[in-house]
């Protein structure tokens, strides 16, 4: 069935060392600003990258609506022992994404020197557009990783910029993939955790990120490891509010259901472990 893709679990602050603590400690994807304003938060991140876990400090554009600057990423990821950075971003807007990763990837390596790999967020409006993007990204010499987001909605046309399972088999199908790139899944799209099925075919995929299912978790709500996957109107993870201790047994397994998808023996960490 293929390689294993790491999967990092988004979760509240409060309960990162019930979710989100991994044995072995692998990946994490770590919101910046959450990094700069929440003292437990970057002390569990911290401890995980001591643990091993490869940190990679996302630039809150998802959460926030705007990407922090260059100076707070390079402090979150320093914060927490980072090795990678994800670029600002612009949702929706390719030219403008362009335009602010490589300013920001030049202020970073002005900042910090130090070698942080730097990751594009590979957006666009249509497949043309898609297309011009990824070879940009390839060919600049700024990114080391491309992260591709999730597929929001269906898409008939199972087009690359709306559908990022078509998009990765054309990568594989063309021989487009680029050896020493990382490859990055950002989030759950419409298909949940379904898509992964698919996606771990591909040995050149790392890491994916998801929020889905402690959500559907904390909601009573279980993934099916064969679906169906159908997602109702969900809170984001900031506006989760306190999980009843009774909803912990299946937001576990969700999460298991989740990691199984995408092929990764992952587990979550027992506080004793750790």
């Amino acid at each position: 069935m293929g390689h294993g893709i790491d999967f990092s679990v988004i979760a509240p602050s409060a309960y990162l060392s019930a979710f989100v603590a991994q044995e072995p400690a692998r990946v994490h994807h770590v919101a910046a600003q959450q990094v700069l304003s929440d003292a437990s938060y970057r002390t569990f991140f911290a401890r995980e990258a001591a643990r091993g876990a490869e940190i990679i400090v996302d630039n809150g554009v998802f959460d926030l609506g705007y990407a922090l600057p260059a100076s707070a990423l390079v402090k979150a990821a320093r914060a927490v022992s980072a090795r990678e950075i994800i670029l600002p971003d612009v949702m929706g807007d390719s030219a403008a994404t362009l335009r602010t990763s490589e300013d920001a990837a030049r202020q970073i390596r002005e900042l910090s020197g130090e070698d942080f790999r730097l990751c594009a967020v590979l957006h666009a409006a249509h497949d043309k557009e898609w297309l011009r993007t990824y070879e940009a990204l390839i060919t600049g010499g700024w990114a080391s990783a491309i992260a591709l987001p999730a597929s929001r909605r269906p898409d008939p046309e199972r087009r690359l910029c709306a559908t990022r399972w078509a998009a990765t088999a054309y990568l594989q199908e063309r021989g487009l993939v680029k050896d020493g790139i990382v490859y990055r899944l950002l989030g759950l799209g419409h298909t949940g955790h379904l898509e992964l099925l698919e996606q771990r075919k591909h040995d050149w995929i790392a890491s994916v990120d998801g929020a889905a299912p402690v959500i559907l978790g904390a909601m009573g709500i279980a993934l099916l490891p064969e679906g169906p996957y159908d997602k109702p109107p969900t809170p984001r993870i900031d506006r989760l509010g306190p999980i009843p201790s009774e909803r912990f047994a299946l937001i576990r397994q969700n999460i298991a259901v989740a990691r199984a998808a995408a092929g990764s023996t992952v587990t979550i960490a027992e506080e004793e472990s750790r």
